[in-house]
Parts: structure tokens; C-alpha cells; sequence
């Protein structure tokens, strides 16, 4: 199975992107999408305050599992039981269930009303996930775990330590999972696992889960795991707030899977169920968004075909150029050349655009200028005063380059409107438009 993640915590795209989306997936040889919803999902009743003001409808979820169908992907929802529950422990209604009281990032594994919560959370996505085989249940980087009052009382009485104290909550939600809902397999991280004894994690987890595995493939062979994911990833690894995907870095990640995944053969009985191509849209629910999915679909395809083709071969590069309708692909430079022809091919280039000219132009007319620098200082504009003759002489070009952004910024907002929205379009330009524009703008209108 090659899944394509999709992470909604941060710029979850309109389902009407989705529907061009998800034909490019299955034509680049993506079977499966793992989603992950966060508060995008349509929570009802006690759990209706963890919801989005945008978050999708219940027709939403029913439309995406059937644009999935008809594509021949297979939807596995991804729904985090121990870390990374930023989403439901900022609210004060949670906040006695985490593990540490001033971070949000961790349950405390110990309260019964975590377990409580969590069953209900998973039954409602379950719920919504009939056709679904497979859920994964996250359990990464499970922040200060063993640094709360209760899971230290719990290690010095049951002679445990964290790695125990892991394994006994997943313990329980896979009990709940295998016990409510039969036949449906789980997926899960295994950063965790790695510091766990063989002996643990066989009492612990091998009849109920596949750990999605970096390079302990020995050591979940001796602990009896007969099937084991890779993760890889074609966007949101290189930087909390990268805006532009490298693409060498992925095609390389990518490589590097493939000769892992040669090696795997040689530790029969274990075998490679599939591998998530991960694409982080925020390192977590707190902090600023990375690249955008529309900016990272030639990575996405590139490594993709990667997989298909067990190497980024002439057939895979040309396939990814005539499905993206691109003439060429620097992968040094991470540059495409060609008009494109992929859904938000638009954002793609417009992104590229701020990336590469925004800052530059606007620092070079503001700090390079010398009579700006000269006869229109902060000390001026401040005080309101200057020689209209000096201020002509930069004038003209200044407010050229100020029309310049704003209408292309206008276009760039609409463009960016049909496919997020308005939460991320606003995010997303004050992150990535308004620190530098705003300096222009201020110094226009001074200067009117």
C-alpha cells in the first residue's frame, strides 16, 4: 500500500480541491490516503467544542470516502490517543487530562476519563469510516510522559517505567478497538517502541498492531511482528516554517527507503505491508504552517513514482512530466519549468513568486535606495517632513512596486481562496506577505 498523508491540522483544503486532488494520487500510483482530521472532523454532542469553525460537514467526510472509491484509494483515519492532542487539551473542558498541567501535548495516561474520551472520539470517527480496514492511532512523541504526579506514583508502585507505562495505555485502546470493532487493523507510529524490550512489546502489541517503522527492523522481527509500514515524507520535514519543498531532500529520503526496502525480504517471516508518504502541514497544532499541499505536488509526485518504479528512473520522471504537464524538473534548484497543469498549479507558481522576489524587491528598494536612505529617513517620516525634490526622484518606483504586489497579491488571495478557507488564506498571508509588503506600505503611505 503507498498512502499519501493528509494532515488537517493546519490548511485543510476544500473538498472541491480534494475531487482534482485525488485522481493525480491514484494516476501517480498512491492507493490509500491517511487522514489526518484533528478538529476538522465533524464532532457531535460532549465533543462538539473540539470542531473547527470550518471544520467538514458529515456530507464532507461521506463525499471524501467516495471520491476515494471511485479513485481506488483506500481511507485510513488517523486519530492521535496519546500525544500530539494539542486540539483537545487546550480546552479547559480537557485540561485535568493532561499528563503535565501546563503543557497541552500529552494524556495522562491514568485518569479513566482519558480512556473514556478517547473510546468516544474513536467511535465517532469509526462511525463515519464504515468501508474503512485499517485506523491508525498516532502514539508519537508522547511528550513528558512520566513527568506527571500520577505516572510517577504509578512507576514507583508497579516497579514500572515509562516504556511500561506506554505499552498499558495501548494496550487498552487496542483492547477497545479490537473488542468494538472487529477485523479492523491498526497502524501506528513506533518512535515509542524503539526504546521498548522485545520481551514488552511481544506480551504487548504484536497480535493487534503494525508499528510504521524507521530502522529497528531486526529488532520487531525477534519481538514476532509479521507485517511493518515505512514512513517517508514528500513535504513538512525540513523546517517548522518552510514555504517552498526542496526537492532533492525528498527524492533522497525516498532512495533511501528503497534499499531498506530490498533489505526487507531477508527478514522473512517479516514483511512490508506499505508505506505512508507523509506530508506535515504543521509540526503541531501550535505552531505556523509549511508548505502548502498545491506547492508540494511535484515532490509528492516525484516521490511517488519513486516507489512505483523503484528508482527515480526516465519512465518515472517522465511520467511526473506528463502528468504535472511540466516541461522540465531541476531538482538542485527545486524548480519546475513548464506552465503545469496539476490542481493549484496557480498557488504553485505564485508561491514561488513571494519566495523568491517579495522579500528581495521590497528590502532592496527600502535599503539600497540611497535617496530614501538620504532625505526620507524613519527620523523624516516620523516628524513629517522632507524636500519634495528628493522625494521625487525615488518616488515613481516606489509606488510602482507597492502596485505591483498589492494586485498580485489580490490575485494570489483569490487563487488561494478556492482551495482553503478563509482561516488558512489569512494565516498564511501574515505569515508569509505582510511582514515584508507591510514595510512597504508604511512607507507609502508616508510618502503620500
Amino acid at each position: 500500500m503507498r498512502l499519501v498523508h493528509l494532515d488537517l491540522k493546519g490548511a485543510a483544503p476544500r473538498v472541491s480541491y480534494l475531487e482534482q486532488v485525488f485522481p493525480l494520487l491514484s494516476q501517480l500510483g498512491a492507493n490509500g490516503v491517511l487522514i489526518e482530521y484533528e478538529d476538522m472532523f465533524p464532532f457531535k454532542g460532549e465533543l462538539e467544542i473540539l470542531r473547527s469553525p470550518y471544520a467538514y460537514s458529515e456530507e464532507d467526510i461521506e463525499r471524501i470516502q467516495q471520491l476515494a472509491e471511485q479513485h481506488k484509494l483506500e481511507v485510513v483515519p488517523l486519530v492521535q490517543t496519546f500525544g500530539h492532542v494539542e486540539f483537545i487539551l487546550k480546552h479547559e473542558k480537557y485540561q485535568h487530562l493532561r499528563e503535565v498541567e501546563r503543557f497541552p501535548n500529552s494524556f495522562n495516561p491514568h485518569i479513566p476519563d482519558t480512556l473514556a474520551l478517547l473510546k468516544s472520539i474513536l467511535s465517532q470517527v469509526i462511525e463515519k469510516h464504515r468501508r474503512s480496514t485499517w485506523i491508525h492511532i498516532g502514539a508519537d512523541e508522547v511528550f513528558h510522559l512520566g513527568e506527571g504526579m500520577d505516572s510517577k506514583n504509578w512507576m514507583s508502585h508497579n516497579k514500572g517505567d515509562v516504556g511500561t507505562m506506554y505499552l498499558k495505555h495501548i494496550k487498552e485502546v487496542l483492547g477497545f478497538l479490537t473488542a468494538q470493532y472487529w477485523g479492523l487493523r491498526v497502524l501506528m507510529w513506533d518512535d515509542m517502541l524503539r526504546k521498548i524490550s522485545v520481551g514488552a512489546l511481544r506480551v504487548a502489541l504484536v497480535a493487534h498492531a503494525c508499528p510504521a517503522a524507521v530502522l529497528f527492523l531486526t529488532k520487531y522481527v525477534e519481538s514476532g511482528f509479521e507485517a511493518v509500514w515505512f514512513a517517508s515524507a514528500f513535504k513538512g520535514t525540513t523546517g517548522p516554517a518552510q514555504a517552498w519543498t526542496p526537492l532533492s531532500y525528498h527524492l533522497k529520503n525516498h532512495l533511501s527507503w528503497l534499499k531498506v526496502m530490498q533489505a526487507v525480504p531477508r527478514l522473512a517471516p517479516l514483511r512490508l505491508q506499505g508505506v505512508v508518504l507523509t506530508g506535515w502541514q504543521r509540526y503541531d497544532h501550535y505552531s505556523v504552517l509549511c508548505e502548502l499541499l498545491p506547492v508540494s505536488i511535484p515532490s509528492l509526485a516525484i516521490c511517488l513514482q519513486t516507489l512505483v518504479n523503484g528508482g527515480f528512473t526516465e519512465e518515472a520522471k517522465r511520467k511526473v512530466l506528463d502528468v504535472l504537464g511540466l516541461e522540465s524538473v531541476q531538482l538542485e534548484q527545486s524548480t519546475c519549468e513548464g506552465r503545469g497543469a496539476f490542481p493549484g498549479v496557480e498557488v504553485y507558481h505564485m508561491v514561488e513568486q513571494v519566495n523568491g522576489h517579495l522579500k528581495e524587491s521590497i528590502l532592496k528598494a527600502l535599503e539600497e535606495e540611497s535617496a530614501i536612505k538620504g532625505w526620507f529617513s524613519p527620523y523624516h517620516r516620523k516628524r513629517q517632513f522632507g524636500n519634495p525634490r528628493n522625494m521625487e526622484s525615488f518616488g515613481s518606483k516606489v509606488l510602482k512596486l507597492h502596485e505591483d504586489w498589492e494586485s498580485f497579491v489580490r490575485d494570489l488571495h483569490a487563487q488561494l481562496e478556492r482551495i482553503y478557507y478563509p482561516d488558512t488564506v489569512e494565516e498564511w498571508m501574515e505569515e508569509n506577505i505582510n511582514p515584508y509588503l507591510d514595510q512597504l506600505r508604511d512607507l507609502v503611505r508616508d510618502y503620500r
